[in-house]
């Protein structure tokens, strides 16, 4: 009778755990359907976009619209960019179209989504003869583990079933080579360079024995010299590699002497907004417009010392400008439009005003007037979106921006939270002007 006792105290404790078993298996089956009707109605998206453009000259121009186009209509329903719709409007096709039997086993449940991705990244390069005996392979493999476990299998299956040799892909993938940059938070960002594995393996060892040769030189001050240079490693070739790219010559640079060509004349261009409190030494958040807040020691360095730094200083509290002071001056037509939209004003985008056009909402060659009223900036993207797709957009007055899709529907674009005023607020009597600098 003990036994059995204990046998139904153990059941009854099981239970709850069996009912959060049973209702997470539930959840991942209404989740696998829920991601597999998402990806066929993208799909379904990025065929629409190729049947309009089907009968187009211009095919390709038409096509790459209509896809940019359906994408923005997309995004606004889904509260997402439109770039971030594209991309997954075109893995959604890749998915449904290339790798159906991949499709079918998620769906079944025999394998997971996770699986599905590493099918798809592994039999990219595969050309299509190899890519369904591939997938039946790879299929088969991913039933039996969990994904992080057969990664390494299915990319290993992929090499040896394709047709071309390793120094031919390879010479492929060099073709893609890139840098990107990712933003961080706490005013850091991580700057992500593509390259060949040797190049990268290159570029490593010598960072890590420049780096070497700082600390190496820092152990090697006499006793009675303070060390104020406590940087790991990873600091210094961090530091490093800023130094080079931000102030060395290229080594691809027409250089002559010690006059560095034209890649060596190449600076660095930021949009950031300074407080007047943080030039003063406080350490008032500043923005670095586009992209995430910085530190205001950072923008003091580069207000000080960079000559085509653009100066737009604030009061701290009414946001009101007190001072402009630029390298190039531009016009205050421009400065204004910079401060006001601070980036894209196409809905979701955050692309920088210093790498967006100017654009004229109401054509220049139509009669648009080169006015605040009728100015706006816009990304090359976003640019091309206006003037060949139904996008359409009109101003309301203040900055604010309406944009109306092929469909009809309206999206309000405010001006970004001014960093900086325009109108000074009223000031009490006695108040004195601040003083020049």
């Amino acid at each position: 009778m003990t036994t059995w006792h204990g046998t139904i105290g153990t059941r009854e404790r099981l239970a709850p755990l069996a009912d959060i078993a049973h209702e997470a298996v539930l959840a991942e089956k209404l989740l696998t359907q829920a991601q597999i009707v998402q990806l066929q109605v993208l799909a379904r998206a990025g065929q629409l976009a190729e049947q309009q453009a089907a009968d187009s000259p211009a095919r390709v121009q038409a096509h790459d619209m209509a896809l940019r186009a359906i994408a923005a209509e997309l995004g606004g329903l889904m509260h997402l960019t439109d770039r971030a719709v594209q991309r997954r409007i075109t893995r959604a096709r890749t998915i449904v179209e290339d790798y159906a039997a991949s499709l079918a086993a998620w769906r079944a449940g025999s394998i997971t989504r996770a699986h599905v991705d590493i099918i798809v990244d592994a039999g990219a390069d595969l050309p299509p003869d190899i890519r369904l005996p591939f997938e039946a392979v790879a299929i088969q493999r991913c039933r039996r583990d969990t994904p992080n476990r057969v990664r390494a299998e299915i990319e290993m299956l992929a090499l040896q079933m394709h047709p071309r040799t390793f120094s031919e892909r390879h010479q492929d993938a060099a073709a893609h080579r890139a840098v990107r940059l990712v933003p961080g938070r706490n005013g850091m960002s991580d700057v992500v360079a593509t390259v060949p594995t040797v190049i990268a393996e290159g570029i490593h060892d010598r960072l890590t024995r420049q780096a070497r040769a700082v600390i190496d030189t820092r152990t090697e001050r006499s006793s009675d010299v303070v060390d104020t240079d406590g940087r790991t490693i990873d600091q210094v070739r961090a530091d490093v590699v800023a130094d080079l790219l931000l102030a060395g010559t290229p080594a691809l640079d027409d250089t002559r002497d010690t006059t560095a060509g034209p890649l060596g004349a190449i600076r660095a261009h930021v949009q950031v907004v300074i407080p007047a409190l943080a030039l003063a030494g406080t350490e008032a958040p500043c923005d670095l417009v586009g992209r995430t807040p910085t530190d205001a020691a950072t923008a003091r360095r580069l207000a000080g010392d960079t000559p085509s730094w653009e100066r737009l200083v604030t009061d701290p509290v009414t946001h009101t400008v007190l001072a402009v002071d630029t390298y190039r001056v531009p016009s205050p037509l421009r400065r204004h439009l910079r401060a006001r939209d601070q980036h894209c004003r196409f809905p979701g985008c955050r692309v920088p005003a210093i790498r967006s056009e100017i654009d004229h909402t109401h054509d220049h060659a139509l009669g648009g007037r080169t006015e605040r009223a009728n100015l706006a900036h816009l990304c090359q993207r976003h640019h091309s979106m206006k003037q060949f797709t139904a996008w359409r957009v009109r101003q309301l007055g203040g900055g604010v921006l309406e944009w109306t899709s092929p469909l009809g529907r309206i999206y309000r674009e405010d001006a970004p939270t001014p960093a900086v005023a325009f109108t000074p607020a009223r000031r009490a009597p006695h108040t004195h002007d601040p003083a020049p600098f």
